[in-house]
């Protein structure tokens, strides 16, 4: 078998169980709405078959590759500890965790096509990157990425805000985005 090992076929047939339970049960639901004309399943169904494929992918990748260490793989190398006796390490392992929960805090008063971009950012330079282009080019991709799939394919309404400025941007957003399905 490769270089599988016994918890990598565990794992994998966990996720494939996981996938499985959540394909079936998308039939418990499977109706016609009225706005969207691929049913209330499309999406959930979408989803699992990501999980199948990525499951299925990472049991290629155990195969071809195996589980030792590799120059060049993100993550930490199974013998190595991480060290938390410093207090830096601490309190960017606390804004990591912390900054999730302050966005969501924000979403009211400010709204997430607002909010969105500095969240996103704020993540990526609590996780090491400096360059300060990276950030922004990163955060630029993921936004467009994020617009696009929850206001033109999702469809879907997400908090805007009810402060003045952050509601106005909000606004702007969602009138261009009316504009361009008009265009169609």
């Amino acid at each position: 078998m490769g270089r599988l090992s016994k918890p990598n076929l565990i794992e994998a047939a966990v996720w494939f169980l996981i996938a499985a339970i959540f394909f079936a049960y998308t039939f418990e639901f499977n109706q016609p709405i009225e706005i969207y004309k691929f049913g209330a399943t499309a999406w959930p169904r979408v989803i699992v078959v990501l999980l199948f494929v990525a499951t299925a992918g990472n049991l290629y990748y155990q195969y071809v590759h195996g589980s030792a260490p590799q120059p060049g793989r993100v993550g930490m190398i199974e013998t190595e500890e991480a060290d938390y006796s410093d207090w830096s390490t601490r309190l960017k392992m606390g804004a990591v965790l912390l900054t999730p929960f302050l966005f969501a805090w924000l979403l009211k008063p400010v709204g997430i096509y607002f909010a969105a971009p500095f969240f996103i950012a704020a993540i990526i330079w609590l996780f090491g990157e400096r360059r300060w282009r990276a950030i922004l080019y990163t955060t630029l991709v993921i936004y467009v990425i994020f617009l696009v799939l929850f206001l033109v394919l999702l469809n879907a309404p997400l908090p805007q805000g009810n402060m003045s400025p952050f509601y106005d941007y909000s606004d702007w957003i969602l009138r261009l985005n009316t504009n361009l399905k008009n265009l169609w």
